[in-house]
């Protein structure tokens, strides 16, 4: 797509469309967010699902828009405020609210198993919305790590056995997840990586902030200070600082494989769950953790057929 069809005006790129440095920013944001699953698991054992899902991303909000005045970033202009939308419905409601609630009842390890879809479904986005022709290579090592991330997550305690309400969230939170990365991989490119998110954070406050105080009225939040802590870092890393990095690999691209770096994701989050929530860690994880890893190596190192 051309940089400028969703502007008013021309606008330069603000991240160059091709670098290596792209695997390294996807590879810091996905370290950024590989402890969001067991840390919401753990703040909804004291703080409600929709308490969580909402007030970080009012948090995140917060944070957001004193970057942007601070910075004195210009406004976004034309069809930018649309694609906005789709970012914010699809990273700051959808994925967050979604998962939150599925996570009240399922555990860690159980989430990762339909999580662990979103590199491809980012990836099907990304060629879908942004045009990309990634090589037969790599829609071949995209699939095995796909079925290499579920396969291994099914193997753990708590692995998806059937698919209940939960699961459907699950799903729904994946689309709603690839959907936004592959849009605010695109956006990034116009608007800069940190801009791009904290704008879709801003304008997604005010419905949170009455999902936030809907939650309040119903129940009133309270936890103990590890709770409060795990809810503190949903806000400030997995739903802000997280996404400067994330976006701006998936903005340097090629978007389809930086995607794939999130196969990876599940390994360090059930590695997570199990050092913070006590849930299992078994030779399954070692020998999973290496099929993963090769199979993202394997769907990053192919380039795109031309």
């Amino acid at each position: 797509m051309r940089l400028n069809d969703s502007a008013t005006v021309n606008r330069s790129a603000v991240i160059p469309d091709r670098s290596r440095n792209g695997i390294l920013w996807g590879l810091l944001g996905v370290a950024a967010f590989s402890l969001t699953v067991p840390l919401t698991r753990l703040a909804v054992g004291g703080l409600s699902p929709l308490f969580v899902g909402s007030g970080r991303a009012v948090l995140a909000a917060i944070l957001a828009a004193l970057a942007l005045t601070l910075a004195r970033q210009p406004l976004p202009q034309g069809k930018q405020w649309l694609r906005l939308g789709v970012i914010a419905a699809g990273i700051v409601f959808g994925f967050p609210l979604l998962s939150s609630m599925a996570l009240a009842s399922v555990p860690a390890s159980h989430a990762a198993v339909v999580i662990a879809l979103l590199p491809a479904a980012t990836a099907t986005a990304a060629v879908l919305r942004g045009h990309e022709r990634p090589s037969r290579a790599f829609w071949r090592a995209t699939a095995a790590g796909a079925v290499a991330a579920v396969g291994f997550a099914l193997l753990q305690p708590g692995g998806m056995g059937s698919v209940g309400g939960a699961d459907l969230l699950l799903f729904g939170a994946v689309l709603a997840g690839a959907i936004g990365y592959a849009e605010g991989g695109l956006l990034a490119r116009e608007l800069g990586a940190w801009q791009t998110v904290s704008w879709a954070l801003v304008i997604a406050a005010p419905l949170m902030t009455v999902l936030m105080l809907v939650s309040v009225a119903q129940a009133p939040p309270s936890a103990t200070a590890l709770q409060w802590a795990s809810f503190a870092y949903l806000g400030v890393v997995s739903m802000f600082l997280g996404f400067f990095a994330w976006y701006r690999g998936l903005a340097i691209g090629p978007m389809a494989q930086v995607s794939q770096i999130q196969l990876v994701q599940p390994v360090l989050s059930i590695i997570a769950a199990w050092l913070i929530l006590g849930e299992a860690l078994t030779l399954n994880t070692t020998l999973g953790a290496v099929a993963v890893i090769l199979c993202a190596t394997l769907a990053v190192r192919t380039r795109e057929s031309s």
